[in-house]
């Protein structure tokens, strides 16, 4: 059955026929999204959501949402939607990061410039009917000082853009390299010297703890007297209480800013003041902008729904059609490795340790981490999947450490998963053989060969003579038929473990009657997932 996409705001038509082209079942309400009682009564019927900014998906919404898989926003902004409802959900929220980069960095410079001529003011007066020339001195761009904070990919065209106008640039950005800023002809610096020496200061972070109101009061004190501050970024960044009393007393001689810390911005400090141009979110507002976005969200939704890609996800890693192929039997092997320890362990898991070993190591970890974490968790919490675990391994306080080595025996490559409780360490080691089918081969440090079964008996005990015929003697006289099963053992009169495939799950009585022979020291049903 074709998945089924609800597209909730106003995508282009272009859009939702990209969706029908790539065989999903798409249904278009551009208004829908505005009734949050009518979403919530149909949003169980969907297994992907399409929205821009008037849809609010809230926790309600996500509550309702018992097939939604991915949310797809068209734009950078994911205010609207409550991403650790829809993690724990296990429902993955993309944007689109680069549709409207051009569009918002274009936007940063026209504010530039309207606040270095005082245009908006200059026309207002015009149309007025006067004509006060003098009133509206202005200063050129040219031979000024630059400061972008944060130099990624918007903040990186303002500066190629600012270098195209003879600016010299100034680049705040703990993740950018000096290697990376030379190739972009711009000077990398610390905050505090970007404030000290800027003749214009523009905006290009996300709002995060460590951005959160980053030209404080304290920090606008440490300006170049007569700066203009822009911000097309996020609202929250600027202290408005602040720059509102700089402008005042002519410490900042204008500020341009089309985000706000409440939006819609009814009221606000900045309002009102001279030489400050306001805009209401106009960034990615271009025709080119929103269909390149509707587009991009309309294409990544379709991959991920039909062949496992995960493109731009804010709350689990990217994994590209490509690696999707190549990665899922190692997909389906990390989901089995967690799957068994996780069924193995009854105490409260304090740390996973994962080891890749080999050609694996060279894959996504991340998303083999998330996938491993899954199936670890699926043994208290059925409904959770890749997008869930990890949330729900950090609110529990598991640490989760990763180690990768190039090749180191036998096998290609090989994945292990060690679980620590405050009793014991568990582990098990599994491969990806030339069939694509995933094996265990090793358990408890015993090297063994097994195939995965949907229903599996696990056994451990001294290796003594009679093992087999009392398992295979308990079955058989039980009605429960053995279709495979594997040994292994760690030397000879050692510990010794069994694999049997069973047909279907074995009964507790028959369980019992094992543990009642006094031959096993731990006997285990065990049940995976194989589709």
């Amino acid at each position: 059955m074709a998945p089924k996409v609800l597209v909730s705001d106003k995508l282009s038509e272009t859009a939702v026929q990209i969706f029908r082209d790539r065989g999903i079942d798409v249904d278009f309400q551009p208004d829908l999204g505005k009734d949050k009682d009518k979403l919530a009564e149909v949003i169980g019927q969907y297994d992907g959501l399409a929205i821009r900014s008037a849809t609010k998906v809230t926790e309600t919404i996500l509550r309702h949402a018992d097939n939604l898989k991915v949310i797809g926003r068209a734009g950078i902004g994911t205010d609207n939607i409550d991403k650790v409802e829809a993690s724990k959900k296990g429902v993955i929220v993309m944007n689109t990061p680069f549709g409207n980069m051009i569009t918002t960095a274009e936007h940063a410079i026209a504010m530039m410039f309207a606040v270095a001529r005082q245009i908006p003011e200059a026309s207002a007066s015009t149309h007025a009917g006067k004509w006060e020339k003098s009133k509206f001195m202005g200063v050129e761009l040219t031979g000024k000082t630059l400061g972008v904070i944060g130099a990624g990919n918007i903040g990186g065209i303002v500066c190629d853009r600012a270098r195209g106008l003879k600016m010299k640039v100034l680049a705040y950005d703990p993740f950018l390299g000096e290697d990376k800023a030379q190739k972009m002809g711009v000077e990398k610096v610390e905050l505090d010297d970007l404030l000290a020496r800027a003749d214009f200061i523009t905006l290009h972070v996300p709002f995060t703890e460590a951005t959160a109101n980053i030209l404080s009061r304290e920090n606008l004190a440490k300006t170049k007297k007569g700066v203009r501050i822009v911000n097309c970024a996020r609202g929250g960044l600027v202290d408005e209480e602040a720059l509102a009393e700089l402008l005042k007393s002519g410490h900042v001689a204008g500020a341009a800013f089309d985000v706000f810390a409440e939006e819609p911005a009814k009221e606000n400090p900045l309002f009102d003041l001279p030489n400050v141009v306001c805009t209401p979110h106009l960034g990615a507002a271009t025709t080119e902008a929103q269909e390149n976005v509707a587009l991009q969200v309309a294409e990544q939704m379709s991959d991920y729904l039909l062949t496992g890609a995960v493109t731009n996800a804010l709350n689990m890693p990217s994994v590209t059609a490509e690696e999707a192929k190549v990665m899922g039997p190692w997909v389906k092997l990390a989901d089995h490795l967690g799957s068994f320890i996780g069924q193995m362990t009854d105490e409260p898991i304090t740390a996973i340790n994962i080891l890749y070993d080999g050609t694996v190591a060279d894959m996504n970890l991340e998303a083999l981490n998330c996938s491993v974490v899954a199936g670890i968790m699926k043994r208290v919490n059925p409904d959770v999947n890749m997008v869930s675990a990890p949330v729900i391994a950090k609110e529990r306080g598991i640490q989760i450490s990763t180690t990768n080595q190039d090749k180191s025996g036998a096998f290609d490559g090989y994945i292990k998963v060690t679980v620590v409780t405050a009793k014991r360490e568990r582990s098990v080691a599994g491969t990806v053989f030339s069939d694509g089918k995933p094996r265990f081969i090793q358990i408890k440090g015993i090297n063994i060969d097994a195939e995965i079964g949907a229903h599996m008996l696990y056994t451990t005990n001294e290796d003594v003579p009679g093992i087999i015929g009392a398992l295979g003697q308990t079955m058989g006289e039980n009605g429960v038929n053995i279709a495979n099963f594997t040994l292994g053992r760690a030397e000879a009169g050692g510990e010794a473990i069994a694999l049997l495939y069973v047909d279907s799950p074995v009964p507790a009585p028959v369980l019992k009657k094992l543990e009642d022979t006094g031959m096993f020291t731990q006997v285990k049903p065990l049940a995976f997932h194989l589709g």
